[in-house]
């Protein structure tokens, strides 16, 4: 054995333990020390800080909630769930990591090694994230194997995990449900120019943030249950894109095949198909329109459009895929071929659309491959209340229910309707959503801000197809 190298029992002093704990945490270390020598050197003056703070903290909350609620309660409630709960240091914590398998103990001295956590940011009532830096030899799929276990130890409803660094996760804690109320829906826009086609409004996320997607670069896919609210985020997205919907930059063709959910919003369509068999025509028209800018687009030396009344962005709202792709309409003669119609025509505006504006937003309620073939092509998928635990992995990819896309724990209650789960876009974390909800008569006051010529420069343009 190297001279250099001496195995031993004895731990590390509490000094330098407790030295570790103040470079890691300087705020607690340096201000408290400072705080109490404030208040003994000088108790009148601290206490007069102290006392007005406090009550302009007191009249601030009083004067504007909002504000407040907004920028000084998240540090209130991360300082609380840090340091005041108990469940993130202390005992607490070393025993639920204990009792969960992820510790470990040191070869030579046999002490036991806890995970540290780094940071901790409460961003809502409901959803806190804790940054944890993994002892060495730890994986993440270690951590993401024990979330359920993790959950049942921090008395959470949700636990999901984000890789930050190769030493650091980050755990997303889902205390409570984030959405108790219903979001109403989007504002009707006058301006237009108002609308960023890459930030387009549907709803909240978890986190309180604004739920924003681009219209642009995106296929999109929504699969629930029945009664999910899948209907919540077709009418949430086009009451964004309205007044760019009445002046003509945005086209939107729908195929209701069930012939009732998208029906009312028929008379601002470019084109409606009721039915499988006019849906089939509508698609056949889509790509026929798609190929027709690709010419165009290739005449000109152009590599991608710009949305303009001269060159619109279309959008393709198929309501039900499964009818569309696999169920058909129950007439054996004609489905075979109008599915058939169906399905190749969105597998090339699936692979090919986007450069020419030519857009698809399907919804399903049973997300296989088999009834929906082309599902690998919508770059957005959104998995809303499931009845299958696998349908989550299905719509959002592999391990996404075990890393907390728990779509089929959401209740079957109207209360849950437009509730699910979509992947954070660069960490691939599965994030909870809520859409917007519609009712009939924000639909019908949708419909009649488009089609009215006196509120844009646009003529209704709605064409059944025979």
């Amino acid at each position: 054995m190297p001279e250099n190298h001496i195995n031993t029992k004895r731990k590390t002093g509490l000094e330098w333990k407790a030295a570790a704990w103040a470079v890691h945490h300087p705020s607690l270390s340096v201000g408290l020390p400072a705080l109490g020598y404030a208040a003994t050197s000088a108790p009148e003056i601290t206490a007069w800080a102290a006392g007005t703070g406090l009550a302009a903290s007191i009249a601030w909350a009083r004067a504007h909630p909002g504000s407040f609620d907004r920028i000084v309660m998240p540090h209130l409630r991360t300082a609380r769930r840090r340091w005041l709960s108990l469940t993130y240091t202390g005992p607490a914590w070393r025993r639920n990591m204990r009792e969960i398998g992820l510790t470990r103990q040191h070869p030579d001295t046999g002490e036991l090694l806890v995970p540290r956590v780094t940071k901790l940011r409460a961003h809502s009532p409901h959803v806190e994230t804790v940054w944890v830096k993994l002892l060495k030899g730890q994986t993440h799929k270690l951590w993401t194997d024990a979330l359920e276990a993790l959950a049942v130890a921090f008395n959470a409803e949700r636990v999901s995990i984000e890789k930050v660094k190769p030493q650091i996760v980050a755990l997303i804690v889902q205390r409570t449900e984030p959405f108790t109320a219903v979001i109403p829906a989007p504002d009707l826009v006058e301006d237009a120019e108002e609308i960023d086609l890459t930030s387009v409004y549907l709803g909240l996320d978890e986190y309180g943030a604004e739920w924003r997607e681009s219209v642009v670069d995106n296929h999109m896919l929504f699969a629930g249950a029945s009664r999910s609210g899948k209907n919540s985020c077709t009418w949430a997205l086009l009451r964004s894109l309205a007044p760019l919907i009445r002046d003509g930059i945005v086209r939107v063709w729908l195929c209701d095949p069930k012939q009732t959910e998208l029906a009312l919003g028929k008379e601002m369509a470019y084109r409606y198909g009721s039915g499988v068999g006019e849906s089939a025509e509508v698609v056949k028209e889509f790509l026929a329109d798609q190929q027709r800018v690709q010419a165009l687009l290739q005449e000109q030396g152009l590599r991608k459009f710009t949305p303009s009344v001269e060159t619109p962005l279309n959008l393709l709202v198929a309501d039900e895929l499964g009818a569309m792709l696999a169920y058909g309409s129950g007439d054996e003669k004609n489905d075979r071929a109008n599915m058939r119609t169906i399905r190749t025509g969105m597998d090339l505006i699936g692979s090919q659309g986007l450069a020419t504006g030519h857009a698809m937003w399907g919804f399903v309620q049973e997300p296989t491959k088999d009834v929906v073939s082309c599902r690998e092509l919508f770059t957005l998928r959104v998995c809303l209340r499931a009845t299958n635990a696998a349908h989550a992995d299905m719509v959002l990819g592999d391990g996404m229910r075990t890393r907390g896309a728990i779509a089929d724990e959401i209740p079957a209650v109207p209360e849950s309707a437009g509730i699910g789960f979509k992947v954070a876009q660069y960490t691939r974390t599965p994030v909870r959503v809520r859409a917007a909800y519609s009712s009939d008569a924000d639909i019908r006051e949708l419909v009649d801000f488009v089609t009215d010529s006196s509120t844009g420069t646009a003529e209704p343009h709605l064409r059944l197809v025979a």
